[in-house]
């Protein structure tokens, strides 16, 4: 589990959420919730990306973003698993 950072502002009817330490990680929702949701979506689809391309994670550095609404901890939890394909063997009677 690697703990980043996450900034949310409130504009309007719209929550915008970024996480500051991943760069080009970013959503928004109706919600805080809708927004954190999403949030998390963009942080593995950000992170599923830059390990397909050979490209390091970021490292995690907290910091403060001006104007922000709220500043919470966002988790990403990478999992490892394989693809097996089951075909049963039948046999067929002579």
């Amino acid at each position: 589990m690697i703990t980043y950072t996450a900034a949310y502002i409130f504009e309007d009817d719209t929550c915008i959420g970024e996480v500051l330490d991943f760069p080009g990680t970013v959503s928004c929702g109706k919600t805080l919730d809708e927004t954190r949701k999403n949030l998390s979506d963009a942080l593995l689809d950000m992170a599923e990306t830059n390990l397909m391309l050979g490209d390091p994670l970021p490292k995690p550095q907290a910091s403060v973003k001006e104007g922000a609404d709220i500043i919470e901890p966002i988790y990403l939890v990478l999992q490892a698993s394989h693809q097996l394909d089951i075909t049963p063997h039948t046999s067929v009677p002579t």
